[in-house]
């Protein structure tokens, strides 16, 4: 299941930096008012957040939805609180199967519209070793490098 991204409100940049990334997959996320408000104004992290599976249910964890009127919330708000995603149970049961399984992580990429609903883009990921990340930002720099030549001539 491969997904596009349409217009993306709110990115995880370092996510392909960090790890190697998989099949992706995208999913509805259960958000209050305000937090839809916020979302679609771009505000919002997904630096750190996961998605674990907890009894046959799939959530967002670690990721922080400020609110979009800090004077207008109530005393009890969270803005790092888990949020239910909405997957069918086929989904469901292979996210399970992939979760249990050693050195994966579900990694959220982006939060974004897909007509009036907001969608969780996230994909499997193994976390990259330090030698591999060095050799990401080698490449970068030889073919910044290479532009630059390409480009003065």
């Amino acid at each position: 299941m491969s997904y596009t991204i349409a217009m993306s409100l709110v990115d995880s940049k370092k996510a392909g930096f960090n790890y190697e990334l998989g099949e992706k997959y995208e999913a509805g996320i259960e958000l209050l008012g305000h937090e839809v408000k916020s979302v679609r104004a771009g505000h919002g992290i997904l630096a750190g957040a996961y998605v674990k599976i907890r009894g046959g249910e799939a959530y967002l964890v670690g990721a922080s939805i400020p609110p979009y009127q800090p004077g207008n919330m109530s005393v009890g708000y969270d803005p790092e609180r888990p949020r239910r995603l909405l997957l069918t149970k086929h989904e469901l049961k292979v996210l399970a199967d992939l979760d249990q399984q050693k050195g994966l992580t579900l990694v959220p990429l982006a939060l974004y519209n897909k007509g009036r609903i907001i969608k969780l883009s996230f994909a499997q990921a193994k976390h990259k070793k330090k030698s591999d990340k060095r050799e990401v930002i080698k490449k970068k720099d030889v073919q910044r490098d290479l532009e630059r030549t390409l480009k003065t001539r």
